[in-house]
């Protein structure tokens, strides 16, 4: 089956096989329509959650009890309410981004094992994720980018970017100038084109699609 990243809440995950990580995409929350993002390291059976929003009876069924690692991509409540739950049943290492995993420990009851910025990384097994600080959508969102060894860039941009624009700022003009900005420069400023991104609700795209349209983007304010 070809992977399309179309994924719907209450339906079935899409799975990427890259040749040395497994990308698992489901959707939850038929309001929210969250994505999360179980990472499997092919070579070592290594588990990375991306995003335990909600519904963890459909996580662990999906990562099983032998998940190491959940990284929460920001502090909003719809990307963490099953982290609780998933935590519980896994012992998982938490991991967020500077200064929003004070507000995940405040919102959920847990401690951020972890708090990551700029050049920091997370392993999945062999693998390696690449953190990348992005604020604007919230001061502490993260990215996690993943160099395939035999392939092109894979992102996760949590809120941070979409098919179609950024993340919102909720009318915060100086908000969205740092958020726009910073998608500009430290995203498509630093990977081409081919890179495929993954966010937080609906579908995927790549750089290369999206890349035309940032100017507009900034023109129109959201």
């Amino acid at each position: 089956m070809t992977y399309t990243g179309n994924v719907q809440p209450g339906g079935s995950p899409d799975t990427r096989e890259l040749p040395h990580l497994s990308i698992t995409k489901v959707a939850v929350d038929p309001k929210m329509s969250n994505n999360c993002y179980l990472l499997t390291c092919r070579d070592t059976g290594k588990k990375l959650l991306i995003d335990a929003a909600d519904d963890p009876d459909t996580l662990l069924a999906l990562s099983g009890t032998d998940l190491e690692t959940v990284v929460t991509t920001h502090q909003h409540w719809d990307h963490h309410r099953a982290l609780p739950a998933v935590v519980a049943a896994t012992g998982a290492a938490t991991v967020a981004g500077i200064p929003d995993a004070e507000a995940i420990e405040e919102q959920t009851g847990l401690t951020i094992d972890r708090a990551v910025g700029a050049g920091d990384t997370v392993d999945v097994g062999d693998c390696t994720l690449t953190v990348i600080p992005i604020a604007g959508h919230t001061p502490g969102s993260i990215c996690l980018r993943y160099d395939d060894p035999d392939g092109h860039a894979h992102l996760f941009t949590g809120d941070c970017l979409f098919p179609g624009g950024v993340g919102a700022t909720f009318g915060d003009e100086a908000a969205f100038a740092q958020l726009v900005d910073e998608v500009e420069t430290r995203i498509f400023g630093t990977l081409p084109d081919d890179t495929w991104f993954y966010p937080g609700h609906g579908g995927d795209s790549t750089l290369g699609v999206e890349r035309p349209h940032v100017a507009e983007w900034r023109e129109r304010g959201w």
